[in-house]
């Protein structure tokens, strides 16, 4: 059986707030569908909504992923600095501005675990085999974090990370109010198989999904 193969290449930003609310925004630089971002939300209560730029993307994102809400709207991002600036430059920020939401994160330092992915090139990052073997690793030492599982259609999906940046504060608001202070993703969000890592942190990424 013939199957089909997508590469996405960029970063997830992952943070929990105060209100309960957390937020995972995806930046591709490079994918089957252009360059874009998406916003995945989950409230205190458990509803989930997706915030993405177009019909076809949010297609996409709801057949890999599981949302209670989709929301067609424009999507900005900016990182500062072109972004993660050396761990003894100044503070990157990471900023997020659609109808429904507005986040402006402020990136700290690399993460040890960060130094060691910038050694992996993204080529073997993005082999389903690395993915497969990190796996077991990445759920003990990132709890909520899984590399390979289970989307939706029958696909696989594997994350094959390059870099890890902390967040250290995050300022948002969503539907115009005010989400509160930077807390851990807890509980893990609930949108597929894997959560952000629960310390707030951007994550470069190759993700690769696999549909037989």
């Amino acid at each position: 059986m013939t199957s089909r193969t997508w590469t996405f290449t960029g970063r997830i930003l992952g943070v929990g707030t105060s209100s309960g609310v957390r937020l995972v925004v995806g930046v591709w630089d490079t994918s089957p569908l252009g360059s874009f971002a998406d916003v995945m939300v989950e409230r205190a209560d458990g509803h989930r909504v997706l915030l993405a730029p177009s019909r076809e993307v949010a297609d996409f994102v709801t057949g890999t992923y599981s949302f209670d809400e989709t929301r067609i709207e424009p999507v900005e991002v900016d990182l500062a600095a072109g972004g993660p600036a050396p761990t003894d430059g100044p503070p990157a920020t990471f900023s997020v501005a659609t109808p429904s939401l507005t986040l402006a994160a402020t990136l700290g330092r690399r993460t040890a675990l960060g130094w060691l992915l910038r050694g992996i090139p993204r080529r073997v990052a993005a082999s389903p085999l690395l993915s497969t073997v990190t796996d077991p690793v990445a759920r003990v030492v990132l709890r909520g974090v899984r590399t390979r599982g289970s989307a939706g259609q029958g696909r696989r999906e594997f994350y094959g990370a390059t870099d890890l940046r902390t967040v250290t504060a995050v300022t948002a608001r969503l539907d115009g109010v005010d989400l509160g202070t930077l807390t851990p993703v807890d509980p893990p969000a609930r949108f597929g198989f894997s959560s952000t890592p629960r310390r707030p942190a951007l994550t470069e990424v190759v993700t690769t999904i696999v549909e037989r």
